[in-house]
């Protein structure tokens, strides 16, 4: 793996990118015969054949959040029968760690008999320690982010010009459906290289009775909190489960506006002969369009869900107005 800068708004920001496809021969292989890989080929014929570029016209900024109507936030709102509120943020990390190796970096200011102040910074806001919001100038693919525009827009000096987080400004408030799939598999969580498919999420929607679609918010569950409150810190870089590449279209059809998940929506180890491993993640940013929540922790959203047997909910998500900035900390909140 390798760390490369980007320039925010006055915030030093690191872009984690899997420039290294990790191989394992623990890596699970059950479904490898009826899961062919995706090659490089089928990749890259996606990128021209279900590309959202110049849907919502040349100048949009905002992808298939042009999805979530006014009908849909009123639908979403529709969904709060009790005012029960719950995060899906994980905390944020402060400390230096095997699955934090870029941490945020908190101190106190002042401290006395009249008050406090303190201070928050976030060198790596792509990184582990933060669930954030990704703008659309945080990926591009041959030298093209969201909508076509040039990558060459976002530079050290200045930042974003096109694609920042202060086009998402007004916040995301829809329709959210959690995809919880260890507890569909009857475990606590998926062991680390697992990849779920097409027909594990049509699975999950049989045993739930719902399902995201046209401008809703899918996230996706794999368990990466409930691993690590067993087995403690762990490289998570090299250690996750995640969706399969064949998920891409799959996601085209759905239409959905937002996408959520606890990693960035590989899996590793990879098995041999794989292709890059967050082209999901890089695919449904620059190519669909659709709005990217990194990091988070479901955990407590899947008890809420549990134990009401309600699997949708109204999800809002406010990033913050930084301008030219790729990408904001966010705590998403869902209500019952």
């Amino acid at each position: 793996m390798k760390t490369l800068p980007v320039a925010c708004a006055g915030l030093a920001i690191s872009l984690l990118i899997g420039g290294i496809v990790v191989r394992s021969q623990g890596a699970p292989a059950a479904s490898a015969a009826s899961h062919p890989l995706v090659t490089q080929a089928e990749f890259e014929q996606w990128q021209k054949e279900l590309s959202n570029w110049g849907r919502w016209g040349p100048n949009d900024e905002i992808g298939a959040l042009n999805l979530i109507t006014p009908a849909k936030r009123k639908q979403a709102a529709a969904l709060v029968k009790e005012g029960f509120s719950v995060s899906l943020a994980s905390n944020a990390a402060t400390a230096k760690d095997i699955d934090v190796p870029c941490p945020n970096e908190w101190a106190m200011v002042s401290a006395n008999q009249n008050g406090a102040t303190d201070r928050i910074a976030y060198p790596c806001i792509h990184g582990a320690g933060t669930t954030h919001f990704d703008a659309f100038g945080h990926i591009a693919f041959g030298g093209k982010m969201w909508n076509g525009y040039p990558m060459s827009l976002v530079t050290m000096e200045g930042g974003a010009s096109k694609n920042d987080i202060l086009a998402m400004k007004s916040g995301v408030v829809t329709r959210g459906v959690l995809y919880d799939i260890p507890r569909l598999k009857g475990v606590p969580y998926l062991e680390p290289g697992t990849r779920v498919y097409p027909e594990d999420l049509e699975a999950w929607e049989k045993k739930a009775g719902v399902k995201a679609g046209q401008g809703d918010a899918l996230f996706f569950r794999w368990g990466r909190w409930a691993r690590k409150a067993k087995i403690g810190n762990y490289p998570i870089a090299t250690e996750m489960a995640g969706l399969d590449k064949t998920v891409i279209p799959w996601l085209k059809k759905r239409d959905i506006a937002v996408i959520g998940w606890e990693t960035p929506g590989g899996y590793a180890p990879q098995p041999e002969g794989d292709i890059m491993p967050l082209a999901v993640h890089n695919f449904v940013l620059a190519i669909l369009g659709i709005g990217v929540l990194d990091r988070a922790d479901f955990d407590a959203l899947a008890e809420a869900a549990a134990a009401r047997n309600r699997w949708e909910f109204m999800v809002t998500i406010a990033p913050l107005p930084i301008p030219k900035g790729t990408g904001s900390p966010v705590n998403p909140i869902a209500m019952f």
